[in-house]
């Protein structure tokens, strides 16, 4: 299985410079039908993207912008909302205009029909790739899993510490990995959490008697949930004038293993607004995973996930 990767990863590679570099480079692509990128320069009023070769103007035709266009399955938002960025595709044709000056007429619906054929159709669940973060919906954030092909990583799926936005882990553009959770009629689902470390792994990472950062994730009647880790959240006393949100300084009072506890105190609170998410630190390094268990093995509550079941 050839694999390939979001939108952006080749624009700087030698190769892909290498490739682009003039009519006769371009023109070897288009025989070995290779996957190439530049940046889209502009979207025209027919809403046909140009790319610029140093030289040398290529042209991706609107039913050529992305799969799904022809067919009116995807909105021609997609297409505009490139400019500016990286764009992949293949090269169909070099041509010349009415001066004689060369035009490459490309298609970014080849490039991620190879994509879907040679890559993404033969992933199964379980396995492990790159991701690029591209948008965000309440639900969940939507991530490039090879040429500008979109799969769902769905909020409850981010981490084992429940957050109330996406913006809460990712910004916009954050290269990331991601396990396939489900394959169904086509459409790929993603999930993280089980890369980010089961509960002893995390807990490891702190003690009893410590003071440590956190962020305030939630608020109830009996306590306040303080996020220690992506994978890993405390339990602390009530106290007035804390908010979700928030970033806190708490005192580790104990930490159970057996009941996934850990008790904390909040020494104080303040406003995190200009910290930015931190990148996430993946305990798994493999390229498939058939089970995670997240529960400590004498642990009276047993979490997992089952890849395929």
């Amino acid at each position: 299985m050839q694999v390939m990767c979001p939108e952006g990863y080749l624009i700087n590679l030698a190769e892909n410079k290498s490739k682009t570099k003039n009519a006769a480079t371009l023109s070897e692509a288009a025989v070995r039908n290779d996957i190439l990128e530049a940046t889209a320069l502009l979207c025209d009023a027919e809403h046909n993207l140009v790319v610029n070769f140093g030289g040398i103007k290529g042209i991706i035709p609107r039913e050529e912008g992305a799969i799904g266009i022809k067919e009116g399955e995807v909105r021609d938002i997609a297409l505009i909302s490139r400019v500016g960025k990286p764009v992949c595709f293949t090269v169909t044709k070099i041509s010349q205009d009415k001066n004689g000056v060369p035009i490459a007429l490309l298609s970014r619906r080849n490039a991620q029909e190879k994509c879907k054929k040679e890559f993404l159709d033969n992933l199964k669940v379980g396995d492990i790739i790159n991701a690029r973060v591209t948008h965000f919906e309440t639900f969940g954030a939507f991530c490039d899993i090879g040429c500008g092909i979109i799969a769902l990583l769905p909020i409850d799926s981010i981490s084992v510490s429940r957050i109330s936005h996406p913006r809460d882990r990712f910004s916009q553009g954050d290269d990331i990995k991601v396990a396939i959770k489900s394959i169904e009629n086509g459409r790929i689902t993603l999930t993280m959490k089980e890369l980010l470390g089961t509960w002893q792994e995390n807990a490891s990472l702190f003690a009893a008697g410590q003071t440590v950062s956190g962020v305030v994730r939630s608020i109830e009647d009996y306590g306040i949930f303080v996020e220690l880790a992506p994978n890993l959240a405390g339990l602390a006393e009530l106290k007035s004038g804390v908010f979700v949100g928030q970033r806190a300084s708490v005192y580790i009072k104990s930490i159970s293993p057996d009941k996934m506890k850990i008790k904390l105190v909040i020494v104080d609170s303040f406003d995190m607004k200009f910290l930015c998410p931190s990148p996430p630190k993946y305990f798994y390094e493999g390229n498939h995973i058939d089970k995670w268990e997240y529960s400590p093995n004498d642990a009276n509550k047993k979490i997992f996930t089952q890849f395929g079941a």
